[in-house]
Parts: structure tokens; C-alpha cells; sequence
């Protein structure tokens, strides 16, 4: 009969060929718990199971983080929702059970320049990524840019066919102008993953605006045409987020300027065509 130690040593071995380090790590804590009594045998298998399951969720969440190139990790828990009254809390709480991905909708977040846009964004694209889901996050001048060097090195439709591999797909529009013929790439990816993939995009410009972005009013018009017929939008009102805590340094008359946005959806661009996959206030279709 091998001795405690020994089967001590033995469990440790096996734990290593299993390639459980945290459960290596707390075996000697819970073993000197068990002797005193105060966890059961089924508690001690329990806490290294546990423990050893929650480490390679986390390792599995920090790689898919790094791989979808989210720029930063940030939480809906996180978010001050008090200081944007504007935003409809659950409403956004709602999109964090990610049935829009599923739908192969478009969350488009519209609003002034620091109301908190990318914050809610990246916070949905981390939800996702602990869901499994595949993400991929970008501005819309790297994505431009992308395709550009693809058409030029003729692997144009093998760069759209990986951007359509990810289940959801972000962009940041508004901010940079696209280059020249930038809005037809963009097109041809936004077509390809059309009622297939999820894309989430935030900008800073209302969509009347987007023929002026994409330097094409009929490109702009078939963007908005397929971006908004299964879409969510959302439009964030107010001072800027992340200058809440120093507000008493803003001068007033930047504070109190008030923020002129466009209709977010232009009535040129209602369409008679299919109606929304899941109806409701949350989509608009046209």
C-alpha cells in the first residue's frame, strides 16, 4: 500500500501530465484543508476542477481579446450609464445577450466624439468574445486600406472571405475620410457579409453625412441601403464620457455648445423591402 506521500507525489505528477498548473498550484492548500476538516474529499476535487477551469476560460478570453484586437478590455458593468441620461440602459443591457449577432444585425452607436461610443462597443465586442463568439475590431481607414493592398496584390475576395469569417465585425466611421475608392471596397465587404455576419459601427456623423465620408453619395446610399434594412441604432446625447471627471475644467462655452446632429436616418433611404428579422422599437428597417 503506497504511503500518502507517495500518492501525493503521484497526483502531482498526473497533474503536470494533464497540464493543470493551477490546480498544481493549490493542491497543498487544499490538501492541508482537507486534514483539518474544514472541506470535504468532494469539496477538495471541486475547488481543483474549479479553480483549474476558471484559469484556461480567463487564458481562453485574454488570447481571443489579443486576436480580435479589441484596443482596450472594457465592461458594461463598467459603464456610467448616469452620466448619459439619453442612453435607455436596457436597451444596451439587451444587446449584451448578443441575439443581434445571431440576427446578422447592424448596432450602429452614433453620438458626439467621447460620449462613450467605443467604450460600449468594445464592452459588447467582450461579451462576445466570452460567448466564443469571433470578433474582429478595426477602424474603417485600416479596413479601407486592407482591401486596398488586397485589390493591388490581387487577393482582393480572399481578404473580404477572412473579414467574413468573424461573427461580428466592428468599425469606426467618420473619423478619418476614406481614401479614393475606398467606399467601393468597403461596399463590396458590407455586401458580402450582408445578412450573414453581425458588424457593429460607431461614428461620429450622422448618416445624411456618410456621402461626404465615403466621397460617393450612391455608394454611401447602397451602404446605408443594406446597414440599415437589419439594423439597431442607437444615438448617445451629452458631454463627453470621458471627460466627465474634469468638467469643472471645460470651459462653459464648450460644456454647454450644443452638439447638432443629423437624422440619424435620412428619408431618402426608406425602402419597401423585407421587413426586419425580429421587429420591435429596437430595429428599423429602411
Amino acid at each position: 500500500m503506497m504511503s500518502a506521500s507517495s500518492v501525493i507525489e503521484r497526483v502531482k505528477t498526473n497533474l503536470v501530465s494533464l497540464k493543470m498548473p493551477r490546480a498544481l498550484e493549490i493542491l497543498d492548500v487544499t490538501l492541508r484543508g482537507l486534514e483539518r476538516g474544514e472541506i470535504s474529499a468532494l469539496d477538495a476535487i471541486d475547488a481543483l476542477l474549479t479553480e483549474e477551469l476558471t484559469m484556461r476560460e480567463n487564458r481562453r478570453i485574454k488570447m481571443a481579446v489579443q486576436m480580435a484586437k479589441l484596443s482596450a478590455i472594457k465592461t458594461l458593468a463598467g459603464f456610467d450609464f448616469a452620466f448619459q441620461p439619453s442612453l435607455d440602459k436596457n436597451r444596451v443591457l439587451a444587446l449584451a445577450g448578443l441575439q443581434f449577432i445571431n440576427r446578422a444585425e447592424a448596432v450602429h452607436l452614433i453620438g458626439p466624439p467621447g460620449t462613450g461610443k467605443t467604450h460600449l462597443s468594445l464592452a459588447l465586442g467582450v461579451e462576445a468574445v466570452k460567448a466564443g463568439r469571433s470578433v474582429y475590431f478595426s477602424s474603417l481607414a485600416d479596413i479601407v486600406a486592407s482591401l486596398a493592398k488586397a485589390e493591388r496584390d490581387g487577393a482582393l475576395r480572399e481578404r473580404i472571405r477572412y473579414y467574413c469569417r468573424f461573427a461580428l465585425l466592428f468599425d469606426e466611421i467618420g473619423y478619418l475620410p476614406v481614401t479614393p475608392g475606398g467606399g467601393n471596397l468597403f461596399f463590396q465587404l458590407v455586401n458580402a457579409r450582408y445578412e450573414k455576419g453581425a458588424m457593429i459601427l460607431t461614428s461620429n456623423r450622422g448618416f445624411a453625412e456618410w456621402g461626404e465620408i465615403f466621397g460617393d453619395s450612391v455608394v454611401a446610399t447602397a451602404l446605408l441601403d443594406r446597414l440599415l434594412h437589419h439594423a439597431v441604432v442607437i444615438q448617445i446625447e451629452g458631454s463627453s464620457y470621458r471627460l466627465r471627471e474634469h468638467a469643472d475644467l471645460i470651459p462653459e462655452t464648450i460644456r454647454h455648445k450644443t452638439q447638432a446632429t443629423a437624422n440619424p436616418i435620412p428619408p431618402t433611404l426608406k425602402r419597401r423591402g423585407r421587413p426586419p428579422k425580429d421587429g420591435g422599437a429596437d430595429h428599423v428597417d429602411g
